[in-house]
């Protein structure tokens, strides 16, 4: 999960600048994992969108833009941007390939049946997969981030933040 981050980061145009496809990929790109998810994306696969929709609601009273979600379903992304809820990102992983029972297998050289080696091994790559899984979450964030708001130094990129997040504060601001 990744909070705080302000709507409107990423593309909804670009096919490659999504940044729930640029997500996906990069947390796919860790070894042993084999499935992502964006908010509830599996789930949502098999319901009707009147039951997967966040609905959208505004309080001129709230810190920020105003506007809010009571829900997060579609897990801080709509259209490749960012909406301004908690970015939440699931993976699932395979479990090691190695195994104290191991598998059949072949002989590379004289190609007849064989028994796979027992290597020493973790007995679960969950938890250092999940370092490295918001690890990639957090380098893409930056990354886009810094697409965004641009500039040689901290100071550059933090005075464009500060100006977008104003321009944003003003057109919640109901008037």
């Amino acid at each position: 999960v990744a909070a705080g981050v302000v709507p409107g980061i990423g593309d909804h145009i670009q096919w490659n600048r999504k940044l729930d496809g640029r997500l996906a990929q990069a947390v796919m790109s860790v070894p042993s994992i084999k499935a992502v998810e964006i908010g509830d994306g599996f789930a949502q696969a098999s319901r009707r969108g009147s039951t997967v929709h966040d609905e959208i609601h505004y309080d001129k009273s709230r810190p920020g833009l105003g506007f809010f979600r009571k829900t997060n379903r579609a897990g801080g992304l709509e259209g490749g941007l960012t909406n301004g809820e908690n970015i939440v990102v699931r993976a699932a992983a395979k479990p090691l390939s190695t195994l104290n029972h191991p598998l059949k297998s072949v002989d590379i050289r004289t190609k007849k049946d064989a028994v796979a080696f027992v290597e020493r091994s973790d007995i679960c790559s969950v938890p250092a997969a999940a370092v490295v899984c918001e690890a990639m979450v957090a380098l893409t964030l930056a990354d886009a981030y810094l697409e965004m708001f641009g500039g040689g130094a901290l100071t550059d990129v933090r005075e464009r933040f500060d100006q977008y997040v104003s321009r944003l504060d003003r057109f919640g601001g109901g008037e």
